[in-house]
């Protein structure tokens, strides 16, 4: 009897495996998107769409599955999951884009999907927090000598952008009045607008509008315009990019039992719906946040985690942000041990392809990135 030996390969670098065997190396390029696999979940497709994708995805070998009424036509809308390989999911796409009900569109987001590079250059954006409530340094940096050196610090220990805020969102936190903000903010923008990239943790459209002018270049706004309806005709007028939040309520009432049917679709949904939005402002330079703690459970915070990467599909850089929160259960450690374990989650949020990590301890984290560039798979 034979003794076959089987060995399962994963996280590897498929082109240096095909190399390996002796693959005809003249075709080895073209043959690794052969072996990665993706199922992407396709919404509102008219029973026409859904039928004439799942007849092309049979014809390439790849599998699409559908509402079991779409074959009937008594359904008006299915959501599609198809599956298949890098490969055939581009051969798809080529031949949706010569198919009826706009169905071309469909093809070319396929292909446009199916040769994302992995993102080997994840930036760490430190957090600077001028407030005496923040829930894990409220007060340690609340003068402009203190801030000053911090974020001197944190430039030196790697940060690519510095986040700053003078109001803390921590659940069942208050409002700040925008006045009061300013008074914190405009020194330390001033002071560090020339020596690394600023973003303003704001809510608020005259604290970003007078941030911008002092020298900010980033606005994150964790409510994703649902607090100052002027807001996104700020960014509009001067053109910055902005961070859009997910939050389900507002810091005085998002912990208060929040409930989701599936937490990862309706977040999806979520941002898409205020992509839509900033779009039609002439907002185009966008960042996006599942929005870590605002508004979800301790399970749900684990499921967006492990799920990260499928907010990529919607087309646009995903920052995650879950230093030193409660879901880590660790509220009687101190700040360092809260940061071994916030280093340890997001190693898994960088090997899932995450654009932007928000952290506090900028030096562990610069190590990690350096460390995962060894690690993940080119």
């Amino acid at each position: 009897m034979h003794d076959f030996i089987l060995r399962e390969l994963q996280n590897i670098n498929t082109e240096q495996e095909l190399n390996r065997i002796g693959f005809d190396k003249s075709y080895v390029k073209k043959a690794v998107d052969k072996f990665e696999y993706k199922n992407i979940k396709i919404y509102s497709l008219t029973p026409a769409q859904a039928n004439i994708l799942k007849q092309t995805a049979i014809s390439v070998g790849a599998e699409c599955a559908t509402n079991r009424e779409v074959i009937t036509g008594k359904i008006e809308k299915s959501a599609c999951i198809l599956g298949g390989s890098i490969s055939e999911i581009k051969k798809i796409g080529e031949k949706l884009k010569f198919q009826p009900f706009g169905l071309k569109e469909l093809g070319e987001k396929l292909i446009e999907y199916s040769v994302r590079p992995k993102n080997l250059n994840c930036k760490i954006v430190g957090i600077l927090n001028l407030t005496d409530n923040s829930f894990s340094d409220g007060g340690m940096y609340n003068d402009f000598e203190s801030a000053k050196n911090h974020l001197l610090e944190m430039i030196e220990d790697g940060a690519d952008i510095i986040d700053i805020g003078a109001e803390s969102t921590k659940p069942y936190s208050q409002h700040v009045r925008a006045e009061e903000q300013l008074k914190k903010l405009l020194p330390i923008v001033d002071f560090a607008k020339d020596k690394i990239t600023l973003s303003i943790d704001t809510r608020s459209a005259i604290v970003a509008q007078e941030c911008i002018d002092a020298g900010a270049k980033i606005i994150n706004d964790v409510s994703g315009f649902d607090y100052d309806e002027k807001m996104p005709d700020v960014i509009a007028k001067y053109n910055v990019p902005v961070i859009i939040q997910h939050s389900k309520g507002t810091p005085e009432n998002m912990q208060n039992s929040p409930k989701y049917n599936d937490v990862i679709e309706e977040i999806y949904l979520a941002l898409k719906n205020k992509i839509d939005f900033a779009c039609s402002k002439g907002i185009q330079n966008i960042i996006i946040d599942p929005g870590i703690g605002f508004g979800k459970t301790r399970e749900d915070n684990y499921e967006i985690i492990k799920r990260i990467e499928e907010f990529k599909t919607l087309g646009y850089p995903v920052m995650l942000g879950i230093s030193r929160k409660s879901f880590l259960d660790m509220a009687d450690d101190d700040n360092f041990t809260k940061d071994i374990y916030t280093t340890a989650i997001n190693a898994i949020a960088i090997q899932n392809n995450v654009d932007y990590i928000r952290v506090h301890n900028v030096k562990m984290h610069s190590k990690l990135i350096d460390l995962m560039k060894i690690f993940m798979v080119k």
